[in-house]
């Protein structure tokens, strides 16, 4: 994390919307998924993953009511399904 506590989040957009992305670990436990910069998030998502960047305090708030308690910051990998372990699988939040 920044020393500013903010970080780079891939979201979804739609109707004039913007949700914040969320994944699974292997074992099924939800999480959400923040970058310390740019360059990490397209490394692990592409140059074409949407992101805002948003305060670690604001993040946890918003995935609270979730029951998202745990961020998952700077995956490596971010798979499209959990066929390998240590992977974070969006999933719609």
């Amino acid at each position: 994390m920044s020393g500013t506590g903010l970080m780079v989040v891939p979201v979804r957009s739609g109707s004039g919307t913007v949700s914040l992305r969320c994944g699974r670990l292997p074992g099924g436990e939800r999480v959400g998924i923040a970058f310390t910069t740019e360059a990490r998030l397209v490394e692990a998502m592409g140059a074409d993953q949407a992101w805002i960047r948003i305060h670690e305090r604001a993040m946890r708030a918003m995935l609270a009511p979730l029951g998202v308690t745990r961020l998952q910051v700077d995956p490596r990998v971010v798979a499209a399904t959990p066929s390998t372990a240590g992977f974070v699988v969006p999933a719609a939040v």
